[in-house]
């Protein structure tokens, strides 16, 4: 074989060689990083249909609904520990810190921490999903004694004078609402 050629051969074996550590070392990384979602069946049952479970000392994100009357505080310190379930069984959760303001019992919330026991988890962060009423705080100042109705609930929502008026949406075949 002859220099040049040697050369490039080199050259591309060292090529070769510096992506794939890279990509190893990414993947590496990566998989470190990684936080699967489960559901409280999950994390006891398994997961898909091989039920998988998730190891202890595992990171993780579980998601479900803090079970009603579950919730314990320690008035020394701020811990605070609470079940969470979705439709089977109830996995127990321990976090240090301040709770989101929508935290509340019977509400939906999505714990991310390590799995310390098969029914145990100490969470480094806890997320309250939002009801669908959410109002800014400025907002709520400002409305301040004024009575909200959600719109979903009412049925007198149309006033007096429009449900006088003859519906001309078959007529002219429009649905009647602006697009």
């Amino acid at each position: 074989m002859n220099p040049r050629r040697k050369k490039r051969l080199l050259l591309v074996a060292a090529l070769v060689i510096g992506v794939g550590a890279a990509l190893s070392l990414m993947l590496v990384a990566l998989n470190q990083n990684i936080d699967l979602f489960y559901t409280p069946s999950e994390v006891v049952e398994g997961k898909g249909k091989q039920q998988i479970k998730p190891t202890v000392g595992q990171r993780m994100r579980i998601g479900g609904m803090v079970v009603e009357g579950s919730v314990q505080r320690d008035p020394e310190t701020l811990q605070v520990s609470f079940q969470l379930v979705d439709t089977g069984p109830e996995v127990t959760v321990l976090y240090t810190g301040i709770l989101p303001d929508l935290f509340r019992e019977g509400q939906g919330v999505v714990a991310q921490g390590v799995l310390t026991s098969p029914t145990e988890m100490t969470a480094s962060e806890v997320l309250a999903k939002h009801d669908e009423e959410y109002m800014p705080p400025e907002l709520a100042e400002a409305m301040k004694g004024i009575r909200h109705e959600n719109p979903n609930t009412r049925t007198d929502y149309m006033k007096k004078d429009e449900q006088a008026q003859p519906d001309t949406s078959e007529q002219d075949g429009k649905s009647g609402y602006d697009r």
